[in-house]
């Protein structure tokens, strides 16, 4: 029987156990350009509460309040202190069990899903949505609980700083990052053979040697090897290694994945690659550790854990295999945990600019690639709304054309990325006058206002001045 099995929520807890608090909107921390540090703290909005002001300074009971969540922990963090938000900018309430209503009444302009929004009037926001106080902080909502469990005791990874990596580079702050951490040091403290799930890009290798370095065994030998990469022919040899000569005359004695791995890990990607003849000759070395290498008749002993990985469906494994492979853990993708995506953002960009001095001298502050980069507010909202194929790869992807494109000092949102957005609007809903505060609100740039709009490209924007026949303040940038 697999170790993953589908719960409710009545299923966590038992009886004389108080269930886990459910899920209620919040408001998520996603870009702030002066409390950059405080990306991923949340505030929470159970419903059948009164409304709440969002904005600078003050601990009256009305105000909201953000918090770090950690399993079993919430720590507040103080009032926002941007000094361009109004004290009382944001009326915030929550509307049934998935949703916010809200409303500007502040000197700061509000745009809800990159479209602006009119002072005083109230709209519905839903989970998903972004809502920014332009240029000073971007905020994603969600539905998270208002505690995270607590984990049982087993040793869970923790990052020494919010935001920041874990021991074993996992990052992330959400509800599922932390659900992943609590599964992970559970089945890196069994000995059972283990197999990792999720999609491309995920980070499953990444997964998979954290489980190795949690385990008993993380002293010993890790060894991977993608199943996709094994020469047709050599197969067998590269598993279980040969003896001198054989199969033909001069080729060296290998001892093979196996003896390599013994007193360690094996870590197999993309094991539904390998041929159904040779998952089954895995099932004897799983089973009893022993082997034999091509051209010998003595039995080798490995004392080793498999740990295989997949992004194809369980089943698709050879039924025996799978049933060996007690143990499955998940890599969530970043569809499933977007709060998560600015924070995996900065940690790329901050690797990429520890080995690359040219990025951490242009795009982060004094040039310190320890520092937090210079995200555009834009950038990070089309990355938030963005649906993922092959998630923290494409991220990084994604990252690298707009660095690419970018003109000054702030990694922007090129061109080439407007399409990652997901709230592209048709142009003939825009009404005239919302198109001329746009421009109006951005000094007549036609670049940054087709952006605020959700349209295409500059051009779009250009076919709607004509035929509005609108205002534009600045001809250059015609």
């Amino acid at each position: 029987m697999s170790d993953d099995v589908t719960l409710t929520s009545d299923d966590l807890s038992l009886p004389g156990e108080r269930p886990p608090p459910a899920p209620v909107p919040a408001l998520v921390i996603a870009w702030s350009l002066e409390e950059p540090h405080r990306v991923g703290e949340a505030a929470h909005f159970p419903p059948r509460r009164a409304p709440r002001v969002l904005g600078r300074g003050g601990d009256a009971p009305d105000r909201v309040s953000f918090a770090r969540q950690r399993p079993g922990l919430n720590t507040p963090t103080g009032p926002l202190l941007a000094r361009r938000i109004s004290r009382s900018q944001l009326h915030v309430h929550a509307t049934g069990k998935k949703g916010l209503t809200v409303s500007n009444t502040g000197r700061c302009a509000l745009l809800h899903n990159g479209q602006p929004t009119a002072r005083e009037e109230a709209f519905a926001v839903s989970p998903g949505d972004t809502l920014e106080l332009e240029n000073q902080l971007l905020l994603i909502c969600l539905m998270r609980a208002p505690l995270l469990p607590e984990p049982p005791g087993e040793a869970t990874p923790s990052p020494s700083v919010f935001g920041g990596p874990d021991p074993l580079g996992l990052v992330g702050e959400s509800p599922a990052a932390w659900a992943l951490r609590e599964r992970l040091a559970f089945v890196a403290g069994r000995q059972a053979h283990a197999l990792v799930l999720g999609p491309s890009g995920a980070g499953k290798e990444l997964l998979a040697r954290a489980l190795h370095g949690l385990s008993p065994r993380g002293g010993g030998a890790w060894v991977s090897r993608s199943a996709a990469t094994f020469p047709e022919t050599l197969i067998d040899a590269e598993l279980f290694g040969n003896a001198k000569n054989f199969p033909n005359p001069g080729m060296p004695e290998r001892p093979g994945l196996m003896g390599q791995a013994s007193g360690g890990t094996l870590f197999l990607d993309e094991i539904g690659e390998l041929p159904e003849a040779l998952q089954a000759r895995l099932l004897r070395v799983m089973d009893a550790g022993e082997y034999q290498r091509l051209g010998e008749a003595r039995t080798r002993r490995a004392d080793l854990r498999l740990v295989a990985a997949t992004n194809r469906p369980p089943e698709s494994l050879k039924h025996d295999l799978l049933a060996r492979l007690k143990l499955r853990l998940t890599a969530p993708g970043l569809n499933e945990r977007r709060e998560d995506i600015p924070l995996l953002a900065a940690h790329l960009l901050r690797r990429i600019a520890s080995d690359d001095p040219d990025v951490a001298a242009r795009f982060f502050p004094d040039g310190d690639p320890t520092a937090w980069p210079r995200l555009a507010p834009a950038l990070v909202r089309a990355l938030l709304r963005h649906h993922y194929t092959t998630h923290v790869r494409e991220l990084e992807g994604l990252l690298w054309t707009a660095m690419g494109g970018s003109r000054g000092d702030w990694i922007a949102l090129v061109d080439e990325l407007v399409e990652v957005s997901q709230e592209s609007v048709d142009p003939m809903a825009l009404a005239p006058e919302t198109i001329q505060a746009a421009l109006d609100r951005n000094e007549g740039s036609q670049t940054a206002t087709y952006r605020e709009l959700g349209l295409n490209s500059r051009h779009q924007l250009a076919r709607l001045i004509k035929k509005y026949g609108l205002t534009v303040q600045r001809e250059a940038d015609l």
